[in-house]
């Protein structure tokens, strides 16, 4: 039974049909909900929808909100954190070439961007306060730039872990 357990979540990343499966929820989960506003209500409350949009600023408002306080509450603790996390992940990955490393590498790198990407975002949503269409413009612009994020990683990783998986196999690992 345990067995049966570690042999389906295996450290053997590239080749793991769950480490894929992950990859592609976080990336579907991450241009579905945009600042706190799933990406439907943005397309109704630009399109007009009265209610969306005031749902819209209200979803936005908070999310902004809490993302500003935590990043000028602790913001230098979580920058030091994931700087941390970051070298030991990737001294890991290359030095002592562990697929498992070099996966989360590939997985975490792009979130850290996509959280940068974000927090650019609520700063320029709190400095301009936008709303309306300019808020539909922003954070559709935003989405934009996620999706390009997303594509590029997504390349990234499969032809990473293809090369990966190739050369261990040619080496008989």
């Amino acid at each position: 039974m345990i067995e049966n357990i570690f042999s389906m979540i295996n450290m053997r990343s590239f080749s793991s049909l769950w480490f894929w499966i992950v990859f592609a929820l976080y990336w579907s989960a991450v241009s579905r909900t945009l600042v706190g506003a799933p990406y439907d209500m943005i397309v109704q409350a630009r399109k007009g929808d009265a209610q969306s949009l005031e749902d819209l600023h209200a979803l936005v408002a908070i999310h902004v909100r809490r993302r500003l306080d935590f990043t000028r509450r602790a913001g230098h603790w979580a920058l030091g954190f994931y700087t941390a996390v970051m070298t030991a992940v990737f001294i890991t990955a290359f030095s002592y070439q562990l697929e498992f490393a070099q996966a989360l590498l590939l997985l975490i790198t792009p979130m850290l961007i996509v959280r940068l990407l974000g927090l650019r975002l609520a700063f320029r949503i709190e400095r301009q306060n936008l709303r309306g269409a300019a808020l539909c413009r922003a954070i559709l612009h935003h989405r934009f730039w996620v999706q390009v994020l997303g594509i590029v990683s997504i390349f990234i990783t499969a032809v990473w872990g293809m090369l990966y998986v190739m050369s261990r196999s040619a080496l008989g690992l």
